[in-house]
């Protein structure tokens, strides 16, 4: 005799229960050490480690993005542990995929749970649908600015209709860029001990990139907004076509 499955109510239970621990020991974790510190001294381990060093890495880098914990100082070490070339890809490849596999978690996670919550509401529908049709160019520019925070922005995503191909393609080529500079404003520091303390000045390059990011964070709030606004438009001249 199979056992029933739980009811739906016990397992979204548990699914609360089980954001809420998360949450607790992220913000445990952020409280009670230094996590800067750590992931200098997990670089240095890295450094170390031959061969395998950059698989590491990338482990290392995907379990940063899914625990949504800050990658800054990963993304500056790698320059100086692989250099500028071979540090800027596995940077890209290790936050590509941790912001896949973020996103993966927040689509078959949470998404149900939103739907639910909010489904109903026109104008929640009208930006879900307008970021399915046009959602890479969203996250390219959104990729591109510095003001949307990088790791919840991968969970915000899974939220959306956005397909997971032109996620992960928009996200990669977005990221270039700065992943590219901070590996190179990385590999000037010399020593692991001096990532994170900010006793530097901004290269122009840094400055260059800011603008870019400023430009790319306007862009995205008037492309979304005339996005949302023409999606909630159609949808009502639709109901009021219908008999």
């Amino acid at each position: 005799m199979t056992q029933d499955r739980p009811p739906a109510k016990r397992t979204k239970i548990i699914k609360i229960v089980l954001a809420v621990l998360i949450l607790a020991a992220l913000i445990a974790a952020a409280t009670f050490f230094d996590l800067q510190q750590i992931f200098r001294d997990t670089l240095a381990w890295i450094s170390g480690l031959g061969v395998i060093a950059p698989v590491i890495f990338i482990v290392i880098y995907i379990l940063a993005c899914v625990l949504l914990l800050p990658g800054s100082i990963l993304t500056l070490g790698a320059g100086i542990v692989f250099g500028v070339v071979k540090g800027s890809i596995v940077v890209s490849v290790g936050s590509t995929l941790g912001a896949t596999c973020a996103f993966l978690v927040g689509r078959y996670f949470a998404r149900g749970w939103v739907s639910e919550k909010i489904g109903r509401n026109e104008k929640f529908n009208a930006i879900d649908e307008a970021v399915a049709r046009e959602g890479w160019k969203i996250v390219l520019l959104t990729r591109l600015s510095p003001v949307f925070p990088f790791n919840l922005l991968n969970y915000g995503f899974g939220l959306t209709k956005i397909g997971l191909k032109h996620y992960i393609l928009a996200s990669w080529t977005g990221m270039i860029p700065g992943t590219i500079m901070y590996v190179y404003i990385g590999s000037l520091a010399g020593d692991l001990a001096s990532l994170g303390t900010g006793n530097r000045t901004r290269t122009t390059g840094e400055w260059i990139l800011y603008g870019v990011g400023l430009l790319a964070t306007l862009a995205v709030t008037v492309f979304v907004t005339r996005l949302a606004k023409r999606s909630l438009a159609g949808r009502i001249r639709l109901e009021e076509n219908q008999p």
